[in-house]
């Protein structure tokens, strides 16, 4: 009799703090506990931009770990967005350009035989017009990667739909939509976000028009760099850039941060439903760029490149049991370590061969940490492949110029080493590291359409 009372008395003060508390019934109804996963992959963003997004910055990075040394295997967007989904270098997905199907394995997958709720809100990739994608249980995209901002037509499960307005508040509200659809399926889901921000053409939201009107210019060391002699034959045939061209990259440059500002209040409030939903601190939040985006630096205002400033991205991860205070991590981490690390935290066997590896042991304090990354590209100006570490970056341009640069002393990339006797020895010891890891030579490469 006393038991059975006991068992009553503990039903009732459940029922009481669950209605004091809305949460608490989503909570005891999730039995699954493992993780969710929120990715967020935004477009063309560079690694110095985040104080354009203070949203984000504190309700992830600020909440999390920050890697400064984040970095893209292969700057180019569809290259790029399949290694974060097979944890594999390009030269590995044969995914090389942004034409290009993608045959590989996907985590999505494994993740939706594993019991996860799946979605992607934004680009897929560029390849895509419209055929079923299975693994995602939630489906909101667009035709080819188009960058269509205002009043884009998508594809909605499976139906091609016009929307009204500006796609950044559009695919905001279904990712919060997603979100409200994953608590229903009451287990666990993974949500790829990908907005198209702040990819060309760069559209502002008409609201922040007026914003950084007095933006200063930027003008880095290397911005429309004089003497490229040292530079590989290409470079060449680039032209010092005009005060038109320049005039274009200013005022480019002031979209880009004018579409980072409506994103960030995008992300803000997609965060903020987690946190009403009582899901927020079992997410692992992953926010990065697909790639850089130059601002003409080396002559320069496109991408897919080996230079910092399309290879190095914003990079941070918010999960409070895992990372419970703020800090900033400097061992390089990349796009491929994303489906390596989900699957860690997951508790869901990884395939085997994919290049990138978890972060987990780098987050829980192992001092065994990669000392180098390929870097890799299939450009029509002259594939090339590069070592990097933290302090050094090696470049082979196929039938060109070797690059070498002392990024300690050298940030900007300005002064190629590669010919100079007083680092013969190190250049050698990298041309022989970077030939075990770069794709063979002889190995056919389709030609980007």
């Amino acid at each position: 009799m006393k038991k059975t009372r006991l068992i009553t008395l503990v039903i009732l003060i459940s029922l009481l703090i669950s209605a004091c508390d809305p949460k608490a019934w989503v909570k005891e109804l999730i039995k699954d506990k493992r993780p969710n996963f929120l990715i967020i992959v935004t477009d063309d963003q560079r690694y110095d931009t985040m104080q354009y997004m203070p949203q984000t910055q504190q309700k992830i990075f600020d909440q999390g770990v920050t890697f400064d040394h984040g970095y893209i295997t292969t700057p180019l967007c569809c290259p790029s967005r399949v290694s974060i989904l097979t944890g594999k270098y390009a030269q590995h997905t044969n995914v090389k350009n942004n034409g290009m199907v993608n045959y590989n394995r996907t985590f999505i997958e494994d993740f939706q035989k594993n019991g996860y709720y799946t979605g992607l809100v934004g680009k897929y990739l560029n390849f895509w017009k419209g055929e079923s994608r299975p693994e995602f249980d939630y489906w909101v995209s667009y035709f080819k990667g188009e960058s269509t901002y205002i009043n884009p037509p998508l594809n909605v499960n499976g139906v091609w739909r016009e929307h009204l307005g500006y796609i950044t508040d559009i695919l905001g509200t279904y990712s919060i939509s997603f979100v409200e659809d994953a608590v229903a399926q009451r287990k666990p889901w993974i949500l790829l976000y990908t907005p198209i921000a702040p990819h060309e053409p760069a559209v502002p939201d008409f609201q922040d028009l007026d914003l950084y009107t007095d933006l200063e210019p930027y003008r880095p060391p290397s911005f429309n760099e004089a003497d490229v002699s040292d530079k590989p034959d290409w470079f060449k045939t680039k032209e010092l850039l005009t005060e038109e061209e320049i005039a274009k990259i200013d005022t480019f440059r002031r979209e880009q941060i004018l579409c980072m500002v409506s994103l960030d209040r995008a992300i803000g409030k997609l965060i903020d439903r987690l946190e009403d939903k009582g899901a927020l601190d079992n997410t692992v939040i992953i926010f990065l760029s697909d790639n850089g985006k130059f601002w003409g630096e080396h002559r320069i205002s496109s991408k897919n490149s080996f230079y910092e400033e399309a290879i190095k991205v914003p990079f941070a991860i918010r999960y409070p049991p895992l990372i419970p205070e703020a800090y900033t991590e400097s061992r390089m981490v990349a796009n491929i370590d994303i489906a390596p690390t989900i699957y860690d935290l997951a508790k869901i066997k990884p395939p085997s061969d994919m290049d990138g590896v978890s972060l987990v042991p780098l987050l829980t304090g192992t001092d065994n940490w990669r000392d180098s990354l390929l870097i890799e590209g299939w450009p029509p100006r002259g594939i090339f492949a590069a070592l990097h570490t933290e302090k050094y970056v090696y470049a082979e341009t196929l039938g060109d110029k070797t690059e070498f640069y002392d990024l300690e002393n050298d940030p900007y990339e300005m002064e190629n080493l590669a010919y100079d006797p007083a680092y013969a020895d190190m250049v050698a010891e990298f041309h022989d590291r970077l030939a075990l890891v770069k794709e063979p030579e002889g190995v056919p490469t389709p030609i980007p359409d």
